[in-house]
């Protein structure tokens, strides 16, 4: 599907894509991650042909990207880009014209989306008295009501509640086995987790680790310790034995150095804290992102 090769960027002084590679094919959701500035947003305007590459290789099904191939592909931006006094339904229907869809389709298949984002009965009402959730929602069915064979999301869940995000993970999936190929940028891990099948990690331009995600995951080991515990983390500082450890409230992630017994670990917890679960497991992708980029910084 699509095939990107030693793509690289520059902006004055400033790489900002420096050798990305990666593949994404039919039937996958693909991560395209990175910190702040990392090069993720000028990586994707490369892929829509909005900025050209200095050097590298974009193609869609071993084509290069042109006005047919724009069609078929479906891009949700991180800013929002609508107009604010124009009436929900009104502007989904100006943006299916853009894309060259017949108006009678258009308004078939808006419905069904509107219905299907809990936004029928706001389809009269202007963009600006939508909610940024609301908001957020008519700009992925606007980026997906063509029914493009790509879809490439930046940031899809920035706005949304839990229950809109599960709304919208439920829909990934569903486009998924259609055979829709979907890239994604976010922060949020933990969909990431839930949904990519592959991912590719930037750093300050520079592809550092990507891969199919199970793989990824597999590379950092399974020396990390999942503890989810009631009270504070003090007990859970200058730990011996511990590589890293990231604390939240109610749970703990720990990472022990190599050939260590994690029970070492578990003996300086116990009578410490009140102690609710602890799992032997592979570390998250959010700990393998911290560590990875930090040692990048």
């Amino acid at each position: 599907m699509l095939t990107v090769e030693n793509l690289k960027k520059t902006f004055a002084n400033i790489t900002a894509v420096d050798g990305v590679s990666f593949e994404v094919k039919r039937g996958e959701i693909f991560g395209l991650l990175g910190p702040n500035g990392a090069g993720k947003t000028t990586t994707i305007r490369m892929i829509l042909d909005i900025i050209k590459p200095d050097s590298g290789v974009i193609k869609f099904d071993g084509r290069e990207i042109n006005d047919e191939i724009k069609s078929k592909i479906g891009y949700l931006p991180e800013e929002r880009g609508l107009y604010r006094k124009t009436r929900v339904l009104e502007t989904i229907l100006y943006f299916a014209e853009l894309k060259g869809m017949d108006r009678r389709i258009a308004l078939e298949r808006a419905r069904h989306w509107l219905e299907k984002f809990g936004l029928i009965d706001r389809a009269k009402s202007k963009i600006e008295e939508l909610s940024k959730g609301n908001q957020q929602k008519v700009q992925i069915i606007i980026s997906i009501l063509h029914d493009p064979e790509l879809i490439i999301l930046d940031e899809p869940f920035a706005g949304l509640d839990p229950v809109n995000q599960e709304l919208l993970k439920d829909i990934l999936l569903e486009l998924k086995k259609e055979n829709k190929a979907i890239i994604f940028s976010t922060h949020q891990m933990d969909q990431v987790e839930k949904l990519c099948d592959s991912i590719c990690l930037i750093n300050k331009g520079k592809p550092v680790l990507s891969g199919f995600l199970a793989d990824v995951k597999k590379m950092f080991g399974r020396n990390t310790i999942h503890i989810e515990f009631d009270g504070d983390g003090e007990p859970f500082k200058n730990l011996k034995y511990a590589k890293s450890v990231n604390v939240y409230p109610n749970y703990a992630e720990i990472t022990v150095e190599e050939n260590v017994d994690p029970m070492e670990v578990l003996k300086q917890i116990i009578g410490h804290v009140n102690l609710k679960k602890f799992e032997i497991k592979e570390p998250s992708l959010h700990s393998i992102f911290i560590d990875v980029v930090s040692k990048g910084a």
